[in-house]
């Protein structure tokens, strides 16, 4: 314990002396500067902002928001690089993350163990009982969850 007690009073004291240390170089480098003349200004004096009478000018018509149709929507979903077509791969883009998620070797090839392993896991968690049968109630766990619905569609 007391080594402990006399290693940290020596690292407070190592700090201590560095901060004392690194502060008295701070003002010799104070002293050494040359001091700063003041400068004479050059800049032009300030001219008056022009005015003009804008009671007969109107400006351009404000743009109107156009709502999406639900099919635009969901193009736009798909459409990633928003060139207006949809390509295969963009088409396929999202079920993505629920491939690698099932593909566990990382190989992106699903085989038919990688996906039975993960029906099982599935039928495992919903087995409350463990009696490797499913009642109705514990097959209704295995649903998918439902998006809770907007209160409104503002």
């Amino acid at each position: 314990m007391n080594r402990l007690l006399v290693g940290a009073f020596g690292a407070l004291m190592l700090v201590a002396m560095g901060l004392f240390w690194w502060q008295g170089r701070a003002i010799e480098a104070e002293g050494l500067a040359p001091p700063v003349a003041p400068q004479a200004s050059t800049s032009p004096q300030p001219q008056a902002l022009p005015s003009a009478d804008v009671a007969d000018m109107r400006g351009p018509a404000l743009p109107t928001a156009v709502k999406p149709s639900d099919e635009q929507r969901r193009f736009a979903r798909y459409d990633i690089n928003r060139d207006l077509i949809v390509t295969r791969n963009e088409m396929l883009s999202t079920r993505v993350g629920t491939f690698r998620k099932l593909d566990k070797d990382s190989n992106n090839l699903l085989t038919f163990e990688e996906w039975a392993f993960a029906t099982a896991d599935k039928f495992e968690g919903a087995d409350a009982n463990g009696d490797d049968r499913l009642t109705p109630a514990e097959f209704a766990t295995t649903r998918p969850a439902k998006k809770p619905k907007p209160r409104c569609a503002c």
